[in-house]
């Protein structure tokens, strides 16, 4: 019963990841207008994911199944406590249709295991956060001056993407097939490495089967994310498409050869936000959405790794003692919030009717 529960947990989490990474992975297309329809982008999607699952996902997913932490420690019930955490941490986030990197969570929660069993590989764990912070900023970069190369080019020459639209759009879509196809050979590994590490899947089967099942959330539950991704950063011209797609395809591509599951959803939006800034200033670092984002990027890995933590806690090793001192601890951090809230708002009202209480 339980094995059967692992594979429908992970299955629904590789739909989410689909939903998430994937459909992102095409937002760039979506947005410049190189595919105008929605079904047919996250068809392409989901057919390059498959590919670059079956073809290149061995690396990222022997990480996941053993690079953080111990093999050994993966039963089957530890591989449905870990998918389980990372599934709920992911599904929140699709529910508020924000683009969020199944890496970190699924990190999270491999992380949240280690430390219920004080079994983890710190040092591996810090290199790839380490790389989680550095590479979408160096994103950020690249397509900021990128995008400032293309605004001094384009106003030198103001009908170059007229007179080139067909080629250029044509290269938009290879673009984000070849962003589509590095989400595959990392995305998957983050459903179907807690399988491997059970040995319930060989590399190949569980390659397959979890792209299909990317593939098929890429195409269910991708719109709203396809959405936050295309249109509601910034938008852009199919020079700048082209820039974003390649910047984000050849970091996590190259990330994805040397077995680091690199955030291709924090890169791609960091690599929009990049355009964005080039083009608008630092207006685009402030609107809702990037704030949002910013705050649920952040949450999330923390989030996964304390529901990873407390459910072995609670199901594997009984430990009540440990749960109770993590509920403690959220329950005074929602205190501390709501105390500093209050705080935040007398002040306002002091300042506003220039009187106390």
């Amino acid at each position: 019963m339980l094995i059967i529960m692992a594979f429908i947990i992970a299955f629904f989490f590789a739909m989410n990841i689909g939903a998430s990474g994937g459909a992102a992975a095409m937002g760039v297309a979506y947005a410049s207008g190189s595919i105008k329809n929605k079904n047919i982008a996250l068809i392409l999607c989901g057919i390059c994911i498959v590919i670059g699952s079956v073809v290149a996902g061995d690396k990222v997913t022997k990480t996941i199944s053993s690079g953080i932490a111990p093999q050994t420690i993966f039963t089957v019930e530890v591989v449905v406590v870990t998918l389980i955490a990372a599934t709920l941490s992911l599904f929140i986030a699709n529910m508020l249709g924000i683009p969020l990197s199944t890496s970190e969570i699924t990190i999270g929660a491999v992380a949240g295991v280690g430390i219920a069993f004080e079994m983890l590989y710190i040092q591996q764990l810090v290199l790839i956060i380490m790389f989680w912070f550095i590479v979408p900023v160096v994103a950020f970069g690249i397509s900021y001056v990128t995008g400032k190369g293309i605004l001094s080019f384009t106003k030198r020459r103001p009908h170059i993407e007229a007179k080139w639209k067909k080629p250029l759009t044509f290269l938009v879509i290879l673009a984000a097939c070849a962003e589509a196809f590095s989400a595959g050979m990392k995305n998957v590994a983050n459903a179907i490495g807690p399988l491997v590490s059970a040995n319930l899947l060989g590399m190949q089967d569980a390659a397959l089967y979890g792209g299909l099942f990317v593939a098929l959330g890429a195409f269910l539950l991708g719109r709203k994310v396809l959405e936050t991704n295309g249109k509601k950063i910034t938008s852009f011209t199919l020079l700048e498409g082209i820039a974003i797609s390649t910047t984000s395809a050849a970091l996590v591509i190259t990330g994805a050869l040397y077995g680091l599951p690199l955030p291709i959803t924090q890169i791609t939006t960091s690599s929009i936000i990049g355009i964005g800034s080039a083009k608008n200033g630092a207006a685009v670092l402030k609107k809702g959405i990037v704030v949002q984002m910013l705050k649920v990027w952040f949450a999330a890995p923390f989030l996964s790794m304390v529901i990873a933590y407390v459910l072995v806690k609670v199901f594997i090793q009984s430990d009540f003692y440990a749960v109770a001192i993590v509920v403690a601890v959220f329950l005074a951090t929602i205190g501390l919030i709501s105390l500093v809230q209050s705080i935040r708002q007398e002040r306002r009202s002091i300042h506003e009717n220039g009187g106390g209480i």
